[in-house]
Order: structure tokens, then C-alpha cells, then sequence
């Protein structure tokens, strides 16, 4: 489930921008104050819609603060179509803009287009001590392939890619396994075990238990 967090100071856009992008399945963050985003932040999301013309600091400077630091798709979005404003957003890192008034079809396509794009620039991922080979679907430790299982792979993928985020044993069962998949969500604790012995063979342990809630990759060991 990709995780996008869109930032304008209109709360009616932010609602319509929501609305609509979650029918696609992604979970959407909102902020309507631009100083509140700080790059740490969006080092958890997928992709992000910045507003260009907000009050205080606008979306050209929030893009230029946070770009050093975040790598996943930047969307503008705006009503200044002029030659000299695109320019200068790209120039800041953007990706693409949205032109403002915009369709909810062509917001939909756009933002999914990226994130189809992001994933298959995104080939190998260096988490905890694992170097994911996200074609081949094999984890590696060392100079050795971890012994997982498909499924335990795919755990692994989906918590590394997010390193940070707390996902529950339901949302991660729904995530790996899908809705229509035999058995439930109490065979991910298990799936959970099973993982940490196989990387405590070798000395890594980069899964975190936050309980109450579920797991998480430890974003303090992101290398």
C-alpha cells in the first residue's frame, strides 16, 4: 500500500486530493502547514503532492529544503503554468506537476504512473544489513541468501521499504498475503519468528517489536 502525503493550505483540496487517491488503495496523509514538514517525515512516504502557492513557506521552498533528503516523487501542485515557474520547480527537484484545476482522472493517473515508475527503477534496497534484490526476490546477509521463504521475503520487503513505519499483523498480512488469501492475520507473528532466527544467524536483528501495535524495520540502522 503506498503511503503519499499531500501538503496545501486549502482543507478542501486536501479532502478532494484524499478522497480520491485512496479509492487506488494508498493511505494519505494530509498537512495544511508546510513549516510542520520535516524531512525525517517524508523519508516514510512514497510519493508527495506539495501545493506551490501556501502562505509562509511555499511549495517551491518546502521541495527545495526537503529534496537533499528525500528520494521518492515530488507533484506540484498549481496554477502558476507559467514557462518560468516549471522551470524553477524542476530545477528544485520535481518530478511533474499537476496543472490546477485539475481532473480527479488525471490526478489518479499521474500519481500512479510514478509510483508504477518508482518501482521499477527501484531494483536492490540496502536495509539493516540486508541488501534486498527486489527482481529476484532473494535477501542478502553478508556474502550469504538469507534462507527465506516467499512469504517471509515479502514480509521483509514490505517492512524494509518503509523502515520506521509500525504496520499491525493484520495490515501486514493484508499487504503480503491479500484480502482473498486463505488463512488470517495470526500466522504473521509466527511468519515473524521464523524471520528473526533466520537473521539472528547472522547477527543482524533489524525487526522491532511495538507492542500493542505490531512491527517495524528499526529506522535507526536505514543504511
Amino acid at each position: 500500500m503506498p503511503k503519499l502525503l499531500v501538503v496545501d493550505d486549502d482543507l478542501d483540496m486536501l479532502a478532494l486530493v484524499r478522497a480520491a487517491l485512496e479509492k487506488d488503495g494508498h493511505q494519505v496523509d494530509t498537512e495544511a502547514d508546510s513549516a510542520a514538514v520535516q524531512p525525517a517525515r517524508c523519508q516514510l512516504y512514497d510519493l508527495l503532492l506539495l501545493d506551490v502557492m501556501m502562505p509562509g513557506e511555499d511549495g517551491f521552498s518546502l521541495c527545495s529544503r526537503i529534496r537533499a533528503e528525500v528520494d521518492c516523487p515530488i507533484l506540484f501542485l498549481t496554477a502558476k503554468a507559467e514557462d518560468a515557474a516549471l522551470v524553477r520547480g524542476f530545477g528544485l527537484g520535481a518530478d511533474d506537476y499537476i496543472k490546477k484545476p485539475f481532473s480527479i482522472a488525471e490526478l489518479r493517473a499521474r500519481v500512479n504512473a510514478h509510483l508504477r515508475l518508482r518501482v521499477r527503477q527501484t531494483r536492490t534496497l540496502s536495509r539493516g544489513g540486508v541488501l534486498f534484490d527486489m527482481q529476484a526476490k532473494v535477501a542478502i546477509a553478508g556474502e550469504h541468501t538469507l534462507p527465506f521463504t516467499k512469504g517471509e521475503y515479502a514480509i521483509c520487503e514490505h517492512l524494509a521499504l518503509r523502515a520506521g513505519q509500525v504496520f499491525t499483523k493484520e495490515q501486514l498480512y493484508e499487504a503480503v498475503f491479500g484480502l482473498d488469501a486463505e488463512g488470517d492475520s495470526s500466522a504473521i507473528a509466527e511468519h515473524i519468528k521464523n524471520i528473526r532466527a533466520k537473521l539472528k544467524a547472522g547477527g543482524l536483528s533489524p525487526i522491532e517489536t511495538v507492542w500493542g501495535v505490531g512491527y517495524k524495520w528499526r529506522k535507526d540502522i536505514v543504511l
